[in-house]
């Protein structure tokens, strides 16, 4: 029984990530590793800090990240992945739009 499961899920493996391998899905696979970068950046911004920080370079690996799954999306026509990207994309313009028009203020993001 294990071992049916294990076939399945190698089959199943297979099938997505070889025999279905073309340019957009390398493309939305270059986008989600692009996306989850930021989360390294974070931390990696966190940690130099010493307590929790959110980089501007945060906000442009999610908009660059976010608007590449958005495109993938559109090309694949997924409504799923195509409503959240979209309205957290603008979400992460207006962080970005914030964090400029306070630049010269006293800000919660590094400019780093």
């Amino acid at each position: 029984m294990i071992i049916q499961y294990g076939q399945a899920l190698s089959n199943y493996l297979y099938d997505v990530f070889v025999a279905k391998f073309d340019f957009w899905l390398a493309f939305g696979l270059v986008a989600q590793l692009f996306f989850t970068a930021r989360f390294l950046v974070q931390w990696i911004a966190s940690e130099r800090a010493g307590n929790s920080v959110v980089p501007m370079a945060f906000w442009f690996c999610s908009m660059g990240g976010g608007l590449m799954t958005l495109v993938y999306g559109v090309v694949k026509r997924e409504p799923v992945i195509i409503l959240g990207q979209a309205l957290a994309t603008i979400i992460y313009v207006r962080n970005i739009m914030l964090i400029i028009k306070n630049r010269g203020r006293s800000s919660k993001t590094l400019e780093r």
